[in-house]
C-alpha cells in the first residue's frame, strides 16, 4: 500500500492541500499504481473564520518515485475540480462556482513534480508546478515515503495561497 498526500489550506478561503495516495508496485520498482480506495486528496479551508475539511473525490495520480533514483522520479496528478466535497452542498456550489474554482470553465487542476530532494529519515521534497484556473505556479510538496510489503505510502502536503491561482474573484477576492 502507498499513499501520496497533498494539502490545500484556506479558502476565505487559503487552500492547504493534502495528498494521500496508496500505490502498489508494478513492473518497474519506481513505477506505482495508485489504489483509489486508499488514496485521497484532501484540503482544509477557512470560511467565515471557521475551518472546514474537504476532498476531491476524483483525481488521477501517475507516481514514479524511487528514493534511489530521484532524478528519474515524477508525480503527475490530475484533479477534477467538479468533484470537490466539503460535506456542505451550499459551500460546494460556491467552491465550484465562478468566483472560486470556476469548475465549468476549468474542470481540472494539475500538479507535476519532476525535481526531488531527500531530506533524510524518509522525508522528501518535490518541486513542481500546480495549475488551477489556467494559472501555473511553482509549488513544493513535502512528503514522507514508506514501503510496506508490496506497496508504499506517500503522505505529504503544501500550503497554498488561493489568490495566487485566481481562486477568489468578486466577493471571494479578499484573503
Amino acid at each position: 500500500m502507498s499513499a501520496l498526500s497533498a494539502r490545500f489550506v484556506r479558502t476565505t478561503f487559503l487552500l492547504t492541500a493534502a495528498f494521500a495516495v496508496v500505490v502498489a508496485g508494478v513492473a518497474v520498482a519506481a513505477t506505482w499504481k495508485t489504489d483509489p480506495k486508499q488514496s485521497k486528496l484532501a484540503f482544509v479551508g477557512k470560511q467565515a473564520g471557521a475551518e472546514f475539511e474537504g476532498v476531491f473525490e476524483r483525481f488521477t495520480a501517475d507516481i514514479r518515485f524511487d528514493p534511489q533514483d530521484l532524478a528519474g522520479s515524477k508525480f503527475e496528478v490530475g484533479i477534477d475540480t467538479k468533484s470537490v466535497n466539503s460535506k456542505d452542498k451550499e459551500r460546494d456550489g460556491i467552491l465550484r462556482g465562478p468566483d472560486l474554482f470556476s469548475a465549468d470553465k476549468w474542470p481540472g487542476a494539475r500538479y507535476v513534480a519532476d525535481k526531488f530532494a531527500d531530506k533524510g529519515g524518509g522525508k522528501f521534497v518535490g518541486q513542481g508546478k500546480l495549475t488551477i484556473r489556467d494559472v501555473t505556479r511553482d509549488v513544493e510538496i513535502e512528503f514522507t515515503h514508506q514501503v510496506d510489503g508490496a506497496g508504499a505510502w506517500l503522505k505529504g502536503g503544501a500550503h497554498l495561497k488561493r489568490l495566487d491561482f485566481g481562486v477568489g474573484q468578486g466577493e471571494e477576492s479578499k484573503p
